[in-house]
């Protein structure tokens, strides 16, 4: 593992231990005037449902921290105190139109989500921290913020051209090669395949530099303008805040898929020799890492205060498994929703692209992640929600039924086992449908504990307990069964909100702020 980077007397330093829960000693005020956080790396108006204000704690010397949750088709706010007790949370729809305009949409219902906090606890807000949606990006003015193109989301993969281009640059089987990979967006960007030429006339128009798709030349032959530059979704709404563009600022994790190395704390060099290499957020900082405090303007139209610190963001995936509380290596989080998907903190770095298993930093540990096709979609093909219900009291987990199932909603498997043939089996079907489902939980079962099993086999920290989000947390018989073929502890997250995640961030930035700022004080 890489040792805490050495900075200017100024910085903070980008190294960050595991959340903590642990309450920290009440302060006074954070920052007093406008800061930004240095480092050394070169370079519809839908209406918000919002819960009761819970906390009377909003005094200026009861600090509050906020966490935002951009998802796919709203956001949420959470706002939580020093324990780490919700303040507050907000959540709030784009609306039917956002796909018209992504951006516009974001932004709008980035104000009107805090906007909708109610006003002291906006006023005793210390700092705040992002998630989005893994590789959404956009193209902007790196003066301004302004987009010069749609952003491309998420789960839009590029043409096989471009993939085929990211894989003639990255390392065999990077997982920037992937289609749907921020890296492949910028490739489409880059070279004007498909929807991705327009960008260019606009960027022209707004007298930004221009680099030719084939040599990395200027077409202006004006180097000393600003080229255009990348954002994911959690930068460029964090930005919306801090003003700070400039040549960008983002996070490890949302880095991670754009070819940035998180245990190098750079990029590659074979990302550094591209011609696009300018349009690259040069600052890259660890999740929940102090970046700088509000705007002036920003502050004024928000009721935020001026001081509020503004921090390193992160996915929402990763937010979700910050909230869940698990700090330890060998600690894993499963999430049972419509897929299986894994999570396991571990002190060693795991990637094999063949099965998509990748590893994201998270302070001083790795993040090894995979997912599986198997999970609740197959159990919606036969129960509604009424039958799972009925049938659950008649599941027996210490009878098992030994139907040995691989339930998967199609043919195709990518984990644990990489086989895009793999047939389901849930044949032969019990004439009871107790014993059936049953026999689809245990055959789910199986597969999360095959998935631990193979990144144990890969290098990964031992399993040591697992911590349920999703639909299937609630069902004590699941976890029972769960628990039998793991044979570690099975619990349910106390929190599986991404945004409470974000909060969490949001809160160690603010400490990791004020142990610099007393630091440097007593020096």
């Amino acid at each position: 593992m890489p040792s805490a980077i050495t900075t200017s007397p100024n910085s903070v330093t980008q190294r960050s231990t595991l959340i903590s829960r642990v309450p920290a000693v009440r302060r006074p005020p954070l920052i007093q005037t406008r800061l930004i956080i240095p480092n050394n790396i070169p370079f519809g108006a839908a209406q918000a449902a919002t819960s009761p204000v819970i906390s009377t704690a909003t005094a200026p010397n009861h600090p509050l921290y906020l966490g935002l949750d951009f998802g796919t088709s709203g956001a949420r706010a959470a706002v939580i105190d020093d324990d780490g007790r919700v303040v507050q949370d907000v959540k709030m729809g784009y609306g039917d139109n956002a796909a018209a305009d992504w951006a516009g949409a974001w932004k709008r219902v980035l104000f009107e989500l805090i906007g909708s906090l109610d006003q002291s606890v906006r006023s005793s807000i210390t700092s705040v921290a992002f998630d989005g949606t893994s590789a959404t990006a956009l193209l902007i003015d790196p003066r301004d913020g302004a987009p010069l193109a749609p952003p491309k989301l998420y789960n839009e993969a590029q043409a096989k051209d471009i993939v085929a281009a990211a894989k003639a640059i990255a390392p065999p089987a990077h997982t920037a090669t992937a289609a749907t990979s921020t890296l492949c967006k910028l490739l489409t960007w880059w070279y004007g395949t498909g929807d991705g030429g327009n960008w260019r006339q606009v960027a022209s128009e707004r007298g930004l530099a221009l680099p030719s798709p084939g040599s990395g030349v200027y077409d202006s032959g004006v180097t000393a303008l600003p080229p255009p530059l990348l954002l994911h979704q959690a930068d460029w709404l964090a930005a919306l805040l801090h003003g700070v563009y400039d040549s960008g600022v983002t996070d490890w994790n949302n880095a991670l898929k754009l070819g940035y190395d998180p245990e190098l704390e750079s990029y590659p060099s074979w990302l550094m020799e591209q011609p696009f290499a300018p349009l690259l957020p040069a600052r890259v900082v660890a999740p929940g890492a102090p970046v700088a405090t509000l705007e002036r303007r920003v502050a004024g139209e928000t009721g935020l205060p001026l001081d509020c610190l503004v921090c390193g963001g992160t996915t929402d995936s990763i937010a979700a498994f910050v909230a869940a509380g698990v700090t330890e290596a060998g600690q894993a989080v499963t999430s049972l929703g419509s897929t299986l998907a894994v999570k396991l903190l571990s002190t060693t770095r795991v990637d094999d692209a063949a099965y998509g298993v990748y590893s994201h930093r998270l302070g001083d540990v790795w993040l090894v992640g995979g997912a599986s096709n198997s999970g609740g979609a197959v159990l919606r093909r036969f129960f509604t929600d009424q039958q799972l219900q009925e049938l659950t009291p008649r599941l027996d987990p210490d009878r098992p039924t030994g139907l040995n199932y691989y339930p998967l909603p199609s043919p195709g498997e990518r984990f644990p086992v990489a086989d895009p043939d793999l047939q389901p089996r849930m044949v032969p079907r019990p004439d009871d449908d107790a014993v059936f489902l049953q026999g689809l939980l245990e055959g789910i079962s199986q597969i999360e504990a095959a998935a631990y099993s193979r990144l144990a086999a890969m290098g990964a920290s031992p399993l040591k307990e697992v911590v349920t989000a999703g639909g299937g947390a609630v069902n004590p018989k699941w976890t029972a069964i769960r628990q039998r073929l793991l044979g570690v502890p099975v619990r349910a997250a106390e929190q599986g909100e991404a945004c409470y995640g974000a909060a969490l961030l949001a809160r160690q930035g603010a400490r990791q702020a004020a142990r610099k700022l007393g630091l440097t004080a007593s020096e």
